[in-house]
């Protein structure tokens, strides 16, 4: 990897370690200290003149340090006459403000891609965005990954003879199936109507779901009120058993334990995007590593080779 420079903020040093030694590239050191009036600043601590240079960030919390971080770090790579910087971020937090969905409300997650391409963004890799009209919030070319076939691995060790994938709504109702055909089972999916960031109501399930094995898809699960909210239904319906699966396993407000709880689920299973602490973990939890995928991705974009055999399923 001849002329390349990867760097990591304090985010998820763990994941950064772990694509440098896919990439057989080293780490480069950053170093981060603050000022007496709170304010941040950072030095990239090794050479990026003409280099191709990868900051490894993802947007998780505290989401607006780390957001700050990051600019700051395309700001010194560009001022220090980078050749060519990419943002490696596995988490995009502010995908999920992608649409004016109430009055005077700001939409961050384009706000927050100009603001990356302002610092200094000449890419953008990335992982599962929440929805797919904010890869067009970037200005810059995006590669947009997605960890189906790393799930789709976890699960054949399984009988799936019997098994129906769901989708909690009818957005994420695509990936869903694009999964369930990775699987060469059936798909379903949930009615759902949010009310607020923590309340969702599930009207029905549209698919087979009595008396089948069940995997719950998902792009993300924050506090877990959707998911609780379909176990309900999938019990009314008479669903056998229960698996839960997504790529961004955030997790907060004691999710993982509400849902580890449940008698009825087997397991969660969720990649190593965003970064959960050892003492936040369940005996059912089980984390995939997406390390290998972005540098297979980052030492395609660095050699000019088509990343596009890596964002289908």
């Amino acid at each position: 990897m001849r002329d390349i420079a990867v760097f990591s903020g304090s985010a998820h040093p763990a994941l950064a370690a772990e694509i440098c030694s896919h990439l057989e590239a080293p780490l480069l050191p950053v170093r981060s200290q603050r000022f007496a009036n709170d304010c941040l600043e950072v030095q990239l601590q090794a050479n990026c003149r003409e280099r191709d240079v990868y900051l490894i960030q993802p947007l998780v919390r505290p989401v607006s340090e780390h957001l700050v971080e990051l600019l700051l770090m395309l700001d010194a790579a560009r001022g220090a006459s980078a050749a060519r910087t990419t943002v490696v971020m596995p988490h995009y937090s502010y995908a999920r403000s992608d649409k004016k969905d109430a009055p005077r409300i700001s939409i961050g997650g384009r706000l927050v891609a100009d603001l990356l391409v302002a610092a200094g963004a000449d890419r953008v890799l990335t992982m599962t965005l929440h929805s797919p009209q904010v890869h067009g919030f970037f200005s810059v070319p995006v590669d947009h990954l997605h960890a189906l076939r790393e799930l789709a691995e976890h699960f054949r060790q399984y009988d799936l003879s019997n098994t129906t994938v769901v989708s909690p709504d009818l957005g994420n109702a695509k990936e869903a199936a694009a999964f369930a055909r990775l699987l060469g089972v059936r798909v379903a999916a949930g009615a759902k109507q949010r009310f607020a960031d923590d309340r969702v109501a599930i009207s029905s399930v549209i698919g087979d779901v009595a008396g089948r094995d069940i995997i719950v898809l998902d792009d993300e699960i924050a506090k877990g009120s959707t998911v609780l909210e379909l176990l309900d239904r999938l019990r009314e319906l008479g669903a056998k058993t229960v698996r839960v699966a997504c790529t961004h396993g955030l997790f907060s407000s004691g999710a993982l334990q509400r849902i580890g709880s449940q008698s009825d689920v087997l397991e969660i299973v969720c990649t190593n995007t965003v970064p959960i602490p050892p003492e936040e973990r369940s005996d059912k939890l089980k984390v995939l590593s997406v390390a290998p995928a972005l540098a297979e991705a980052m030492r395609r974009i660095h050699n000019g080779e088509s990343v596009s055999a890596l964002f289908h399923p």
